[in-house]
């Protein structure tokens, strides 16, 4: 009798525990005989895991770490401060090894950074940095957003030709390393127009919460403001395709070229059709293997650099037309 109680208790609990629909997404199968002892947890707080380029840069992380022996907990802080500062204070609790972080925002989040410091947690980020003095970050792993701000504004003016005419950013303050890429941008469109070329004009910069649906509203906005707009810059992808998506829907695809920015797989194919003319790609993937890479020489003592930037690459149709990726 006590035996079939036992296991009918078994079978509630991995009934109930199957059923767990939790954002959190843990890593832990490092391919060890079980019982083998982790070198410890990796606790990793993103943006959003809704945009791929996060997802991405979450499952390298996880597949690096796995190979090194460490478990990781990936979480989505869902462009949300506090949700996101919850989430560094549980991964304090269970006293990870690490903790890895896009912050949502880079001085909201400065009170949970310094409970981690002072719990003598390491701290890295990827892709958004918090240059914060009154908080210690190991290393930042990123693109060189400011450099491929720089490209977007040379795709920019190689799209508009020799007319030149009015632009809009489709931007996300919040984010620094989307500030460093309107920084890049603008310096590259200020230079053209010092040159005594044909002028190009920031008219307008529009919040696009680097999101599809606010991306298509800022659009809409823009052209209604200026309805002989003639190019957007939106700093991602998604923000890119609501951008076209609003462009479709005013009858003006073909009079507004835009430039985004990733070269998420979605993005690139648009760049295929022409519905996008160009974007300075990142690599997640990259972003990634570098920040386990990090990780492990920091565990050994070694001293990195305040920062590691990856390049991006400018992308062209050229580009997609030689992308077996794409269909």
């Amino acid at each position: 009798m006590k035996t079939r109680l036992l296991i009918l208790l078994t079978c509630t609990v991995a009934l109930f525990t199957g059923c767990d629909k939790s954002t959190e997404t843990t890593g832990g199968g490092d391919g060890k005989a079980p019982g083998t002892k982790s070198n410890g947890t990796i606790g990793v707080s993103l943006l959003t895991l809704d945009n791929p380029f996060f997802k991405v840069i979450g499952d390298n992380i996880t597949a690096e770490a796995r190979k090194h022996g460490y478990e990781t907990i990936v979480v989505s802080g869902d462009k949300d401060v506090a949700k996101q500062s919850n989430q560094i204070k549980d991964f304090i609790v269970k006293k990870v090894s690490a903790i890895v972080l896009s912050p949502c925002d880079s001085k909201s989040i400065i009170p949970v950074i310094q409970e981690a410091n002072a719990a003598g947690i390491p701290v890295f980020t990827v892709d958004i940095p918090c240059n914060e003095p009154s908080v210690k970050i190991v290393t930042q792993i990123a693109t060189d957003n400011c450099g491929g701000g720089k490209e977007a504004g040379v795709a920019m003016i190689e799209a508009l030709g020799e007319a030149g005419g009015k632009i809009a950013v489709l931007h996300f303050k919040q984010a620094e390393s989307c500030q460093l890429r309107v920084q890049g941008f603008t310096e590259v469109i200020n230079a053209h127009n010092e040159s005594g070329k044909a002028k190009i004009e920031i008219v307008t910069e529009l919040e696009s919460g680097g999101a599809k649906d606010v991306g298509f509203k800022a659009a809409e906005d823009a052209l209604q403001a200026h309805a002989d707009l003639r190019g957007i810059f939106a700093i991602n992808d998604p923000a890119a395709l609501g951008a076209r998506a609003a462009l479709e829907k005013a009858g003006k695809e073909n009079q507004v070229m835009i430039i985004g920015f990733d070269g998420q797989p979605e993005g690139k194919q648009a760049i295929k059709d022409g519905k996008i003319y160009a974007d300075p790609i990142q690599f997640p993937e990259k972003m990634g293997v570098r920040m386990v890479d990090a990780i492990i020489r920091h565990s050994k003592g070694e001293k990195l650099p305040p920062q590691m930037l990856i390049p991006t690459s400018l992308y062209r149709k050229v580009d997609a037309d030689k992308d077996p990726e794409l269909k």
